[in-house]
Parts: structure tokens; C-alpha cells; sequence
């Protein structure tokens, strides 16, 4: 005897509260941090300098940034730019474990509240693999 257990409307409701305001949070600090790559500010330079992959990155990195910012707040895509910015996450937490002087802290952050958005919004990837 299989016994599913359905969220209440209450609970469903504060969910959504919480997955919108992460998806607004989120997209406020993405937009922030990849725009100022893509400005060029002197610190995103530097930073990309002694990264050692060229300021080509840095572009990229700001673009998957801007991108992902725009998409948490489009319905249905949430899901799939939390993902895409969770993985940019692990790159800055490598690159900040491996070659930046400065802690990998904030970058953790940012990947714990991406990954809880991926799992909040998780219906969203389920839909597409036909599992929902």
C-alpha cells in the first residue's frame, strides 16, 4: 500500500513565496556580478588576470551570468538557470580554491542557494524528462 503525501495549500503557497524570492535574490546578485565582468570593472580584470585564462573568460562568464539572472525570473526556466549557474559556481569555487587569493566562501553560498533552487523548482526539469 503505497501512501503519497501532498503538500496542503498553506505549505504549497509558502514554497512558492520562498522559490520566487530566491529566484529575485538570485537574479539581483547574478546580474550584479556578471554585469560588472561585462563593464570590465578593474577588480573582475584583475581577478581574471591572475585566473590566467584570458579576459575572453571573463566575457563568458559575465554573458552565463547576465543569462542566468534573466532566466530565474522567466517562468518555467528557473530551474534550468539555477542549474547552469550552480555549475558556474563550482568553476569560481575551483578557481578560488586553486589559484585566487580570496575565500571560496561567497561562491559556496551562491551554489548552496542555486542547489536549493534547483531542488525547489525541480518539477520544472522533471516536466521536461517526462517524469512529472
Amino acid at each position: 500500500m503505497s501512501q503519497t503525501l501532498a503538500a496542503s495549500p498553506a505549505s504549497s503557497r509558502k514554497l512558492t513565496f520562498v522559490a520566487w524570492s530566491l529566484q529575485v535574490l538570485l537574479a539581483l546578485v547574478f546580474l550584479a556580478a556578471g554585469g560588472a565582468k561585462l563593464a570590465g570593472v578593474s577588480m573582475m580584470v584583475q581577478v581574471y588576470d591572475l585566473i590566467g585564462v584570458g579576459q575572453w573568460f571573463r566575457i563568458v562568464t559575465g554573458l552565463v551570468e547576465v543569462a542566468g539572472a534573466v532566466a530565474l525570473l522567466v517562468p518555467g526556466y528557473a530551474a534550468f538557470a539555477a542549474l547552469l549557474l550552480a555549475c558556474t559556481m563550482v568553476g569560481a569555487i575551483l578557481a578560488h580554491l586553486t589559484v585566487l587569493p580570496t575565500p571560496a566562501a561567497p561562491a559556496v553560498v551562491l551554489l548552496a542557494l542555486t542547489a536549493t533552487l534547483v531542488w525547489l523548482r525541480r518539477d520544472q526539469i522533471l516536466a521536461v524528462l517526462g517524469r512529472r
